[in-house]
This record gives structure tokens, C-alpha cells and sequence, in this order.
């Protein structure tokens, strides 16, 4: 028996009274708040479970089980960890002084079951028109982020469009916990570390972004952008790595840029903020909003280009797809994403390409002149 498969029977024994849980697949989240009290996310919806740990001490045994997978440990050292499963599973953990209540852990799953565009499409998180849209930009190597709130799908939208990434380029992958799984062969994965006790030997995500422009990469997609690394991003996707993609918690697509703003100057960089939004402005082509509604329905709600500053200093955004109301859309009165009207930017690099114009679902974002009243 390998160490791989001998840690993995080893944490199923640890996890136990959870394990259940981990096993079903319509489980997407464990939430354990004590050793009595625990929680899951099922079709979108919190409930309470029956399961408990026999006390504490077995609870924070099988979280030091747990963490041994990457190196961790629930020390006095780090109240606040990330680390994963085995099978990839993003798991957090909260300790005393932070956690008031006492140590608390969430388990956020990995789906063993690879949720491709066409299965996104049935699902209804996104449109046709919208895919072959996305699919475009993508292979046009378009700089794009995902936008969206805790457990929107952002994750599960950009594994997804990543199978649109051309075979013969060199991807790197840059995460704080591994949680992508992206769909081509030639992969790069990086991943933080943490200091030890003492101090030492951290790597952040800005010092694995710095790698990786060493690393060839054809190009750069970072899990999630919350710090200073906005601005390696940035000027990275400025200086020739284009077709880059990342993923931010933001409600708008103005919130996304707004907030890339925040996390650029956090970077002790100084740089006035005309130029700062200058450069995003040129780095970032489209932003992908996701939304998770009422009852846990994860969707596609707009999706957005970004123009060149305007005269007055801000972002100048089209949307391009929109989530509209009921009463304006079909007879089952369901919220569905449908094309605003506007021509897409990319109509001019992409006139006359037989990629851009074969389809009747496309050919409208890109023909010279549009028709807001053709959907």
C-alpha cells in the first residue's frame, strides 16, 4: 500500500462520523462548528446533522489527521489554516482565540464529477450564445476574471472553460489550496506554503506569481486574487501573457474592478491611481459575474467587457450578456442570461473569422453592425 492510500484510510477512520457525508455526492459542504454540532450543504440548503465526534479532543485528533496531509498542524502558532483532503477537498480551520466558540472546520468538497460547458449549459448556468461567446474570447486569448460571491461557482466555471485552451500551450496554475482541475496535459501547479513556527520559509502567492514568469508560461491563471498579487497580475497580462484568467469575489463586474483596485495598492507599490486604472484597464478584457441564487442555483448573470478609460477617468463597461427579469422573458417566467444588444469589441480582431461568424448564436456579437432587437 502506497502513503497516498494508506494517509487516505487513515483520515476516512479520523472522519468517521462525518464520513458519510463525504461520500455522498450530493453533499457539497461539511461544516463542523464543535464535536456536537455539525452541519451540510445539500441541493443548496443548510440543514443540521445527527453525526458527532464522541468529544473535542477525538474532533481535534482527526482535524491534526487531517492537516498532516500538507504539513500542517493545529498548533497555538496558526489560529487560522487552509489545507485539503486527499481526493482535493478544500477544508478551513478556525481555532481559539478567532474562533470564539472553540476549534471549528468546513469541508468544501472536491466533485469528482468534472462539470464541462455542456453540462453547465443543461444545468442552466450559462446559454449557448453565452458559451460560444466565452469560447471565443478564450481561444482569442482574452484576459478574463470570474466574478463572484463565496460558493457562486466560480471555480467550477473556469475548470470548465479552460478545455477551451489551445492543447499546445503551457498553463501555470497559481492557488493558495489546490482546487482546479484543469482539463489540458501540459499543467504547471503551484501552491503557497506557509511559515514554520519560527517565522520562516513562506511562500506567498505574489512569490509563486514571480516563479512563474520564470516557468515559460504560455499562460497564467490564478485560483483566486485577493492580495498584492492583483498587481503582478496585471502587469503581467500587460506585458505579453495574454489569455490569462482569474477568480475574485466581487457582486458586480464594476465591484471586480473596483475591488482589483483596492488589492493592486496593497502591494506597497506606489503608483498613482489613473495609472493604476489605466493599466487595468488594459489587462483586464472580460469579467464573468456569478451569482447563486435562493435555493442554490448557481448562474451565469452577466457578462462584461471592458473598454479603454473614458474621458473622466473611470472604467468605461459594456455588458454584453444580461440576466433579465421575468416578466421580460420566456413563458416559464425563469430568470435566463440573453444578449444585450451590443456588438462585442473583439468584432474587429475577429471579422470575417470563420470561428466568429459559422454560427447562428454568434454571429450577431460580431457583425459590423448590430441589431439590438435579434436575439
Amino acid at each position: 500500500m502506497d502513503s497516498q492510500t494508506l494517509y487516505s484510510a487513515t483520515v476516512q477512520h479520523y472522519l468517521g462520523p462525518i464520513r458519510r457525508y463525504l461520500d455522498d455526492s450530493t453533499v457539497t459542504e461539511v461544516m463542523i462548528n464543535s464535536a456536537e454540532e455539525i452541519y451540510i450543504e445539500q441541493h443548496g440548503r443548510l440543514s443540521r446533522t445527527d453525526a458527532r465526534f464522541a468529544d473535542h479532543e477525538a474532533f481535534e485528533a482527526a482535524i491534526n489527521n487531517v492537516l498532516q496531509f500538507t504539513g500542517r498542524s493545529l498548533s497555538d502558532d496558526y489560529p487560522l489554516i487552509d489545507s485539503r483532503l486527499p481526493d482535493g477537498s478544500r477544508i478551513h480551520v478556525a481555532k481559539a482565540p478567532c474562533a470564539r466558540f472553540g476549534t471549528t472546520m468546513t469541508i468544501r468538497k472536491f466533485s469528482r464529477q468534472m462539470l464541462d460547458i455542456d453540462w453547465l449549459i443543461e444545468l442552466g448556468t450559462l446559454t449557448e450564445q453565452a458559451d460560444e461567446y466565452l469560447k471565443i474570447a478564450v481561444a482569442a486569448e482574452r484576459n478574463l476574471l470570474v466574478a463572484g460571491g463565496t460558493s457562486s461557482g466560480k471555480t467550477s466555471l473556469l475548470n470548465a472553460l479552460s478545455s477551451y485552451i489551445q492543447d499546445d500551450q503551457r498553463i501555470v496554475v497559481i492557488e493558495d489550496s489546490s482546487e482546479l482541475q484543469l482539463q489540458q496535459d501540459h499543467v504547471i501547479s503551484l501552491e503557497t506554503r506557509p511559515p514554520d513556527r519560527y517565522g520562516r520559509g513562506a511562500v506567498s502567492i505574489r512569490d509563486l506569481f514571480r516563479s512563474s514568469l520564470r516557468l515559460r508560461p504560455d499562460r497564467i491563471i490564478i485560483g483566486e486574487v485577493r492580495g498584492g498579487e492583483a498587481l503582478d497580475m496585471i502587469q503581467a497580462m500587460t506585458s505579453g501573457h495574454g489569455g490569462s484568467m482569474g477568480t475574485l469575489h466581487a457582486n458586480n463586474p464594476a465591484d471586480a474592478l473596483n475591488r482589483l483596485e483596492t488589492m493592486a495598492m496593497m502591494s506597497q507599490v506606489e503608483l498613482p491611481l489613473h495609472a493604476l486604472r489605466g493599466q487595468i484597464a488594459s489587462a483586464i478584457d472580460i469579467v464573468v459575474q456569478m451569482s447563486r441564487q435562493i435555493g442554490g442555483r448557481r448562474l451565469v448573470t452577466q457578462i462584461t467587457e471592458i473598454g479603454p478609460l473614458g474621458e473622466d477617468g473611470h472604467h468605461q463597461l459594456q455588458d454584453l450578456f444580461v440576466m433579465r427579469s421575468p416578466e421580460d422573458v420566456t413563458e416559464d417566467k425563469s430568470m435566463q442570461l440573453h444578449w444585450s444588444g451590443q456588438r462585442s469589441t473583439l468584432a474587429g480582431m475577429l471579422h470575417g473569422s470563420a470561428r466568429a461568424m459559422s454560427g447562428e448564436l454568434t454571429a450577431p456579437l460580431f457583425a459590423v453592425e448590430s441589431n439590438p432587437g435579434e436575439t
